[in-house]
């Protein structure tokens, strides 16, 4: 029975690793307990009790401070900071359709807030983000709704 929960422990740490979910890895420690058990030649349902209660206690307790110390799940991209900043347009925005900004460095498809002509090199301030397109309008009125 030792080999059933070593065996168990494998599998469930490739799963942790494939997955990164913090998940398994919590049965896996929990079938490291019953294979620690099962060392003493204790009766199998014992040794399940162990899994199972050690597995529970360590998912609900410590699982939320691991995924708060590694922040699993977390992707921090930092595009919130482009609203409110202000870019030049690369490529001319046309009515109610896309265009080009370059905002910090970086080249966004834009849209025009109002649906109006922004021509190219007129500066622009980002009022939104929809999905992957800048929602921008422009700074000064005179490059706007010339189309040139």
């Amino acid at each position: 029975m030792p080999y059933v929960w070593l065996g168990l422990m494998v599998l469930l740490i490739i799963i942790e690793a494939a997955t990164m979910g913090l998940t398994t890895i919590w049965f896996a420690i929990g079938s490291l307990f019953a294979f620690l058990v099962s060392l003493a030649r204790v009766h199998p349902l014992f040794q399940f009790g162990v899994f199972l209660l050690s597995s529970i206690v360590l998912l609900f307790y410590t699982r939320p401070l691991a995924k708060k110390y590694f922040k699993i799940g977390s992707h921090a991209t930092n595009v919130e900071n482009l609203i409110g900043r202000e870019g030049i347009v690369i490529k001319s925005i046309e009515k109610f359709d896309t265009g080009q900004v370059k905002v910090w460095g970086q080249i966004w498809t834009a849209v025009s807030e109002k649906g109006e002509v922004i021509s190219k090199d007129s500066k622009v301030r980002v009022k939104a983000i929809e999905g992957v397109k800048l929602v921008v309008e422009a700074i000064n009125g005179k490059n706007a709704g010339t189309g040139e």
